[in-house]
């Protein structure tokens, strides 16, 4: 889940791969380091903590370049310490390597090549780097030798490397780990994400599993561990640098909490043409409708599944079920029919899923992607995907692309309706402009959520949701929010559940968030609300309007029953980040997290 950069141009690279490293921080923030080829050597500057302590360490060093590699890391070999960061230099010292992902077999590359070599680091990683030393040393080019160990290495990995007796050139390899180049003019790039390389270019480069790519200042080329060369088309994407800086914003979670609104209305222009119809098939030709759907997911993508399972069969009458990925990958349930394995994923790199995609192709089912990321592996691989097209989410606590996740299920929904001939469907995307307008309308409650937070979560150390049926998925996500970047713990509960074991755990002053957003249990939960709060509990309802009573602290706009969760998820993504931020806890960086869960 480690972030890498490597450059290769005319400009600085200290300062451009910095640049890159703060945008990839998010994958990553236990460690960071550089190696920037200058006119002695590779210099190589690391620092245990996050980028601003690699700041600091390198203030004053002028450090003058034009090649170099980055790297900022979530530990899996190794405590986090300076020593254990990366780059890492071969026993030579010729070879300086980043590396992301985890090397299965390590030990024993270790003890058929080089059980003499004593090693600085706990890491995989630098194994790799003594690898390449020790082919090279065996006669082969560096090309070769790095070819011949990519060709032995087992398990995840994303690679940059750097030949101190040759800086004319970069090599990098990937194996269900993200790695994508980027190509400019004088200057080519390789990066975990897209993210890392927009401030010099939006034109990229897939690569994929097995492949390795040379990039010099004027070439970037792609081949296969057979030496043969890829001639593969180059995509851009729409981003700017706006897109990937706070801007006037403190935290990158506020302001994707706020760019929601616009997230929904720019999946209302991708997928209506311009009669005002659903176009969404263009991406799914040949896909016919399934005789049930299998969602795979974590994490918020877990409960953007849940709701969308409630969507699929509700609109689309298709019975569907929701798996998290690390369990559905060895506990595979049993299969019928003619079913369509939904893949959600914000990176669309999350490696348990991934696990399960290539799992599910192998026995011939059919497979669709939803995720924000174009080019990703889940992307790549499935037979049919669709984007969120929510733009960069860079906070690690998911709060745009879980709406945008929901919002394009609906779409689907909507689309699998129509192939079934379903008459009656809902208006989509006026049901979509008005969940928009709500959220415009809720986002702009701040001083609610501070109220709320100072009234209910000061110095509480844990908390419960409380929903039913379709609040029940939010009270999940509110709950995993609350708990992410505040560290309070938070548990949510189906309402009927509390009198079967949880409410033992209400006390005097238990903070108690009740959603209620539908009509049928509107009753229901209320009493299970009186059943808390008679044992002590302190309750926050938040309820839609035309359900709230007097007294109830958060009324929802009115919107379409089966989209509530689009508009009842804003409060609670509200309320977490400001009681992270009277916590002073690191918003956009929790501790112990990632945002792209690339090992299993």
């Amino acid at each position: 889940m480690c972030g890498i950069v490597g450059y290769i141009g005319f400009r600085q690279a200290k300062e451009t791969i910095l640049t890159g490293l703060k945008r990839l921080e998010y994958r990553g923030y236990d460690s960071a380091g550089i190696g920037i080829v200058t006119d002695e050597d590779v210099e190589v500057y690391k620092e245990k903590g996050k980028i601003e302590a690699l700041e600091r360490l390198i203030k004053n060093v002028e450090i003058k370049g034009t090649v170099g590699i980055g790297h900022t890391r979530w530990a899996t070999h190794g405590v986090p310490n300076q020593i254990n960061a990366h780059p890492h230099q071969s026993y030579s010292g010729r070879y300086t390597i980043v590396h992301n992902g985890i090397i299965e077999n390590y030990k024993e590359l270790i003890e058929t090549y080089i059980p003499n070599i004593k090693r600085e680091s706990e890491t995989d990683t630098e194994v790799i780097a003594h690898l390449v030393d020790h082919f090279s040393q065996k006669g082969l080019s560096t090309e070769e030798a790095f070819r011949e160990v990519i060709g032995k290495l087992e398990g995840s990995f994303a690679i940059v490397l750097i030949d101190g007796q040759d800086t004319s050139r970069l090599y990098a390899a990937k194996n269900k780990s993200p790695l994508l180049a980027g190509l400019g003019q004088g200057e080519n790039m390789v990066a975990s994400d897209a993210t890392a390389m927009i401030h010099v270019t939006n034109t990229f480069k897939e690569l994929k599993d097995g492949e390795y790519v040379v990039l010099d200042h004027e070439n970037l080329i792609i081949k296969t561990l057979d030496g043969d060369v890829i001639d593969r088309d180059v995509y851009t994407v729409d981003w700017d640098t706006s897109s990937v800086e706070t801007g006037a914003y403190e935290h990158f979670m506020l302001k994707e909490i706020d760019e929601q609104p616009a997230v929904i209305r720019n999946i209302i222009t991708q997928y209506q043409d311009e009669q005002g119809q659903l176009n969404i098939g263009r991406h799914l030709q040949g896909l016919a409708v399934p005789s049930r759907v299998y969602i795979v997911a974590c994490g918020t993508s877990y409960h953007a599944g849940l709701v969308g399972k409630r969507l699929l069969e509700q609109i689309a009458h298709i019975p569907t079920e929701v798996h998290i990925a690390s369990e559905f990958l060895y506990d595979q349930p049993l299969i019928e029919g003619d079913p369509l394995f939904i893949f959600i994923s914000q990176s669309g790199e999350t490696a348990d899923s991934r696990g399960v995609l290539d799992q599910i192709k192998k026995q011939g089912y059919r497979t669709l992607t939803v995720t924000n990321v174009q080019g990703s592996t889940l992307y790549r691989e499935a037979d049919y995907k669709l984007l969120t097209h929510a733009g960069p989410e860079i906070a690690v606590a998911s709060t745009k692309a879980y709406t945008a996740q929901i919002a394009v299920v609906a779409l689907l929904s909507i689309y699998l309706a129509e192939q079934k001939g379903i008459a009656g469907s809902i208006d989509m995307f006026q049901e979509l402009r008005t969940i928009s307008t709500a959220m415009d309308a809720l986002k702009d409650m701040k001083d609610k959520a501070k109220h709320i937070v100072e009234e209910y979560l000061t110095d509480q150390r844990s908390c419960f949701f409380i929903g039913r049926l379709l609040d029940y998925a939010v009270c999940l996500e509110g709950a995993l929010k609350l708990k992410e970047i505040s560290y309070i713990q938070a548990e949510g509960y189906a309402g009927g559940e509390l009198k079967h074991g949880p409410i033992a755990l209400i006390e005097d002053g238990t903070p108690v968030f009740v959603l209620i957003t539908d009509q049928r249990i509107a009753k229901n939960i209320r009493s299970n609300a009186e059943e808390v709060v008679s044992r002590g509990a302190k309750t926050c309802v938040i309820a839609a309007e035309g359900l709230h009573e007097e007294g109830d602290q958060w009324v929802l706009p009115r919107v379409h029953p089966l989209l509530t969760p689009l508009v009842s998820v804003i409060p609670l993504q509200l309320i977490a980040y400001y009681a992270a931020l009277e916590r002073g806890c690191d918003v956009d960086k929790p501790r112990n997290l990632a945002k792209s869960v690339t090992v299993e």
